[in-house]
């Protein structure tokens, strides 16, 4: 790679790396998978730099592969977990335990369904950008999202209608 192209690659990492690391955070729901998964992601991105005219959209196909591939090397081992924090004794004890349930929900989704809530709520695609980014038809990602967003609701559900009766209260 000459020396402008180069300086062009370091421009988009240094540019793209926070909204990137926000996606891959979203998939993981853990910040050193994160850090692995955009790393492995920019890799590739690297080799094919001089072909590529959508670096960040490809940058984010790499990782939704690279995850779901991930998911299925990772189920057939243990993954270590942090420590929990404790909870506070202060009002916003609600909303600690909804986000903890939230993302308990969330990582007991299967890869490809997360993968769909991801790039439809926090990317904000269409269901027609979705099922083109993963390969799939508009119907897949249409019944995929409204799983997933089922089995949110039945996860959280009762939390979230105690935060919204503290909230009338």
């Amino acid at each position: 790679m000459d020396s402008a192209t180069e300086r062009d690659f370091k421009t988009f990492v240094a540019q793209s790396t926070p909204a990137l690391f926000r996606v891959a955070f979203a998939l993981t729901g853990q910040q050193h998978a994160a850090e692995d998964l955009l790393q492995v992601a920019l890799e590739r991105v690297y080799v094919r730099w001089h072909r590529l005219t959508d670096p960040a959209g490809y940058t984010k196909r790499v990782m939704y592969h690279e995850y779901v591939s991930w998911w299925r090397k990772w189920r057939r081992r243990e993954v270590p977990m942090a420590v929990l924090p404790e909870l506070s004794d202060v009002d916003s004890a609600a909303q600690v335990l909804l986000r903890r349930a939230l993302h308990a929900a969330l990582g007991g989704l299967p890869p490809r369904q997360r993968a769909v809530l991801v790039l439809r709520y926090l990317e904000d695609l269409s269901e027609q950008q979705v099922a083109e980014l993963l390969g799939c038809s508009v119907k897949t990602v249409s019944s995929q999202s409204s799983r997933a967003l089922a089995q949110l609701r039945s996860a959280c559900g009762w939390l979230m209608e105690t935060k919204a009766k503290e909230v009338a209260e």
